[in-house]
């Protein structure tokens, strides 16, 4: 299959590797490439410069946030939350009548709030729209010809495309969206990376609690200590 990966930091190249090594046909879009290719020092979370990550990973195409829209059949989101709706409404004739798998958390960092959160990693982020909204309904309705399904946002992008390197793969990953055909797709897509457990939540709406659940994934992981891979899993009667 011919999938693009909007976005090149740790979690786009988690997806992308993977993808490359499943066999399909992997384009990476960024905003532009020539000033990524451009980069000689690790990004802000430590990541290498990615003409080095394209250099490890000879196949993956990396084109404008369009063009690789334009050459795939499935697109996984991975701009950040921030400016995700303003980039995909830019490329909506590029998406139209494709799955997007929106993985994206609306984070907005350095909040103003009465109460903060203190984190390792400075105030909690606050997340934007929450409760009566989600980022991943807000890309749906401006994208309406695009078929959205929210998934991968409740487990570390890593741990996405390697679900056994927790628990021997044991734990839950969830789907919502409201095209059923898009979900299947997305669905197959999280069985050929090894998932056993997924939830299907619904339609999109359920995306508010998917998004919102980054706030639990945070806490769980500030008292595991930052960094412990983990997992979550749904225990039926």
């Amino acid at each position: 299959m011919k999938i693009a990966v909007l976005g090149t930091g740790g979690g786009g190249r988690a997806h992308a590797a993977k993808l490359l090594q499943l066999g399909h046909e992997v384009y990476v879009g960024t905003r532009d490439v020539e000033t990524t290719l451009a980069r000689t020092e690790p990004d802000m979370m430590g990541n290498p410069p990615y003409s080095q990550f394209l250099a490890d990973h000879p196949g993956i195409q990396l084109r404008t946030f369009a063009d690789a829209a334009q050459a795939a059949d499935l697109v996984i989101n991975g701009i950040d939350g921030a400016s995700a709706l303003t980039a995909l409404t830019a490329i909506a004739d590029h998406l139209a009548g494709k799955t997007l798998i929106d993985y994206a958390v609306p984070y907005l960092y350095n909040p103003q709030v009465e109460h903060p959160w203190p984190t390792p990693f400075g105030v909690m982020p606050k997340l934007v729209p929450c409760d009566d909204d989600s980022l991943a309904e807000q890309i749906q309705r401006a994208l309406p010809e695009v078929k959205v399904v929210k998934s991968f946002v409740t487990q570390e992008q890593d741990t996405v495309v390697d679900p056994q390197a927790i628990g021997g793969g044991d734990h839950t990953i969830f789907v919502a969206g409201d095209d059923d055909q898009a979900k299947k797709t997305v669905t197959e897509l999280l069985q050929s990376y090894g998932w056993t457990d997924i939830l299907d939540l619904g339609g999109l709406v359920a995306a508010r609690g998917m998004e919102m659940y980054a706030h639990m994934h945070a806490a769980i992981g500030m008292a595991l200590g930052m960094g412990t891979p983990f997992g979550v899993k749904i225990v039926r009667r």
